[in-house]
């Protein structure tokens, strides 16, 4: 093979089982991460053909949609989680997959569990019926949400038939300022992309500013790559990548952690690697974002107004007037202001150790406002037992904020923390669609840790560049 191949093909050609002739390839699976929502009916299609999953030890399970974060005590108040909770102990024991159930002190969102375990590494492909698994692109490995039926497939197979996406370089370059976070980044990159705009592309992170991230940062990035309409999105392996991975769970030790490290950092995209596609954006461009719609796409720096009508493409103004008209906001106010009803600091974007600790500093001395409910909701238990040694749960408790078990929580509402009628959300989560959060006229304002954190003190949308 050539050595201008990127990342992504590298890892795709490495994993091709064969060609199908209409040009689909049959992927080798190398992680299958399963959760209690998409999994029970690709278990019952298994049932029903009298099927076994082929390779247990590449699936793991976890359960995080449904589960309350308020009280977990069994059986659930919810009937269906409590089934769909019964479900996934009663499929996994039937077949043979690990679970982390809530007795598991490693359970927790599966996008936080598989790189906190060690599971995620380079070089890897990896699936789950959740259309975030491209948070797991950080690490260097193809990363792809599936359907129920693919789940099926998988679990029978450990393979699966794919279409193999075009690759757009996306380069961002130069330190960040002041107050401006991973999140400010990837919601500027949609944007300016579109949420349609890589439809039929895998997404490579690259530049100085993604260079200079943590992996947890990057995680935050890769994480809401399919809100660009990506397949998914990547970024190179380096020393950062390799220092996150050593002494994990389920990595390599010793001189074979040597020798998986220098395979790793073999497959990032070299000098030569040709792309299909490549955009180039400064680091300097680049202030705390906010959304105002009801698409991530639709966003705006926190000092800048929402847009005109008038000064909007024909094409784009219907989205952009049914979004104002959802949102109650009218065209050209200014964001920074807009009152907030509810705060939600959690989600598979942004609910590790680093967004707590964030969080917690700015929250440190204040106080939520009187008409704010305020929650912190840790990504995995193993976050939530770190916080709480570090008693970052002590200076949220004091500031007014709820402290939550482990669970994807109000990012989607499959559980009890879901708005009420047209509250308004300060979110840490990936979307903002009419609805998402639980309430059908429910309104939400997607933002950083950070920027949640200020506008649940405030009350309202603020600038965290100005927040004392």
């Amino acid at each position: 093979m050539s050595d201008n191949r990127n990342l992504f093909n590298k890892v795709w050609d490495q994993h091709a089982v064969r060609t199908l002739p209409n040009g689909q390839t049959q992927l080798f699976i190398g992680l299958h991460l399963i959760h209690e929502v998409t999994s029970p009916q690709a278990f019952e299609i298994l049932r029903d053909r009298g099927l076994k999953v082929a390779f247990p030890e590449r699936t793991i399970a976890t359960v995080d949609h449904i589960v309350p974060t308020a009280s977990q005590a069994r059986p659930f108040v919810d009937l269906l989680a409590e089934q769909m909770m019964s479900a996934i102990e009663k499929n996994c024991a039937e077949f043979g997959v690990t679970l982390l159930d809530l007795k598991d002190k490693r359970q927790g969102i599966v996008h936080v569990v598989g790189p906190e375990q060690g599971l995620t590494q380079p070089g890897m492909t990896i699936v789950c019926g959740d259309s975030h698994t491209s948070t797991h692109g950080a690490f260097g490995s193809i990363a792809i949400g599936i359907g129920t039926s693919n789940v099926a497939e998988v679990l029978a197979t450990q393979t699966m038939f794919l279409n193999r996406p075009k690759v757009r370089r996306v380069v961002v370059d130069g330190k960040l300022a002041p107050g401006v976070y991973a999140k400010d980044v990837i919601l500027y990159i949609i944007q300016k992309l579109g949420v349609q705009g890589g439809v039929g592309y895998a997404y490579e992170f690259a530049g100085t500013t993604f260079d200079a991230m943590s992996m947890e940062e990057r995680m935050t990035v890769c994480n809401m790559s399919i809100e660009g309409g990506a397949r998914c999105g990547y970024i190179n392996p380096d020393q950062t990548t390799v220092e996150y991975l050593r002494g994990r769970p389920n990595s390599p030790v010793g001189a074979e952690f040597d020798r998986a490290a220098a395979w790793w950092l073999s497959l990032a995209s070299g000098p030569n690697a040709v792309f299909d596609d490549v955009v180039v954006f400064k680091a300097s461009d680049i202030e705390p974002t906010v959304t105002w719609g009801i698409t991530p796409a639709q966003s705006v720096g926190v000092s800048q107004p929402l847009p005109k009508l008038a000064e909007i493409g024909a094409e784009d103004q219907k989205l952009i007037k049914e979004a104002l008209e959802f949102m109650d906001l009218k065209e050209g106010q200014p964001i920074k202001g807009t009152k907030i009803d509810v705060a939600f600091i959690g989600s598979c974007t942004n609910s590790r150790i680093s967004d707590l600790r964030e969080a917690a500093r700015i929250a440190s001395g204040h106080h939520v406002a009187p008409h704010v409910k305020a929650i912190v909701v840790p990504g995995s238990q193993l976050v939530r037992e770190q916080a709480m040694k570090e008693g970052l749960h002590e200076v949220f408790q004091a500031a007014g904020f709820e402290w939550r078990e482990a669970g994807c929580s109000m990012c989607l509402a499959m559980n009890p923390d879901k708005l009420q009628g047209r509250e308004m959300c300060a979110s840490s989560s990936n979307r903002n669609f009419k609805g998402r959060q639980g309430s059908p006229t429910g309104r939400t304002l997607l933002m950083s840790p950070a920027m949640v954190t200020a506008a649940a003190i405030r009350g309202f949308v603020t600038d965290i560049r100005e927040f004392a």
